[in-house]
């Protein structure tokens, strides 16, 4: 099972909630929006490799066949994640693929606009941000980020990109919007903006940085790496509320994805049951609490710890059964909640 396949289990959680897609007429039809971004490495299992295997297709059909529902998805390609967001506000695209700034920018502005979305999955990541770059061009004076003081810069504005240039321009002692003459620029238009001189450097996302110094036209001026601090590529699905019957309904899928084969999809569903009513995923944890593999138990410990916290008694006791669990962080995440 290949991580694209995780992220449609993960896409459970989505299910969890009652909403995936806009029905057509007659309510039996339902497309699934998804927007991604083929020209990103970190977002590229939710996406490209994602669409090219089927996998979620696959996970919908069969879901089609349990509820009487026909499945559509639609595509739509985006150089990056700011207008993906928009599209999800507008409600126009159900699962969004993006980096972690506009992941950032499309949580604050779903619930200042009453539109929240919800995490399910991170398909990538680079624990010191590395390979978002600030570039120059090849004959450019310029060696350090102190000298873009005043200078245009491309990037695009909500990106990944953008959010590495701003807090390394922050560690230089430049004020990001003031202290340069930003360019909110797609990537290719950016990156002709520095061949043609218009401007001074230009910070993007992977893999555009790689793609100009191979090709010659551009060297980097700061390497992402330098501000020590991760940064990931992660499938960013819409929210919606659900009527109590079809919650139920949504549940028993997860329930059902417990005893799928694939590890991932167990840990997928565990996670995914967090959201249940305690009495519904209460008792699915608790199986799963005996699974084979480690980390479907420790995502089974972690969807029971809120609850055990809370007060429930059934979640206590299920996690007090795993506390000689022959993996450490079970035993410890189950110690939290029964010591």
């Amino acid at each position: 099972m290949t991580l694209p396949s995780a992220l449609a289990a993960g896409a459970l959680l989505l299910s969890l909630t009652g909403r995936g897609g806009n029905a057509e007429a007659g309510g039996k039809t339902v497309t699934v929006t998804i927007g991604y971004q083929s020209k990103t490495i970190n977002t590229v299992t939710a996406g490209t490799l994602l669409r090219s295997l089927g996998s979620f297709e696959r996970e919908l059909r069969a879901l089609g066949r349990r509820d009487g529902h026909t499945y559509k998805v639609k595509w739509e390609d985006y150089a990056t994640g700011a207008p993906i967001t928009a599209q999800m506000i507008a409600g126009k695209v159900d699962i969004g693929s993006m980096g972690d700034f506009p992941l950032l920018i499309n949580s604050g502005r779903g619930t200042q606009l009453n539109a929240p979305t919800r995490l399910v999955s991170v398909t990538g990541y680079n624990l010191r941000d590395g390979l978002n770059t600030v570039l120059t061009a090849p004959g450019s004076k310029l060696r350090a980020l102190s000298g873009l003081r005043g200078k245009n810069v491309s990037t695009s504005v909500g990106s990944a990109a953008d959010g590495t240039l701003v807090r390394a321009l922050q560690q230089a002692g430049i004020d990001p919007e003031d202290g340069i003459h930003k360019l909110n620029q797609q990537p290719a238009v950016g990156a002709s903006a520095l061949e043609a001189g218009s401007a001074d450097a230009l910070s993007q996302f992977v893999a555009w940085p790689g793609l100009l110094a191979f090709q010659g036209k551009a060297k980097a001026l700061y390497d992402g790496a330098r501000l020590n601090l991760p940064s990931s590529g992660a499938g960013h699905p819409a929210e919606a509320r659900a009527s109590r019957a079809a919650a139920r309904t949504r549940v028993s899928e997860a329930v059902a994805a417990l005893g799928d084969s694939a590890w991932q999809v167990r840990k997928g569903a565990a996670t995914a049951l967090s959201a249940a009513a305690s009495e519904l995923g209460v008792p699915a944890l608790a199986r799963a609490l005996s699974d084979a593999h480690a980390d479907v138990r420790k995502a089974a410990v972690l969807a029971l710890l809120p609850l055990a916290e809370r007060g429930v008694g059934a979640a206590r006791e299920a996690l007090s059964s795993v506390r000689s669990d022959p993996d450490a962080d079970v035993r410890a995440y189950a110690a939290k909640a029964t010591a």
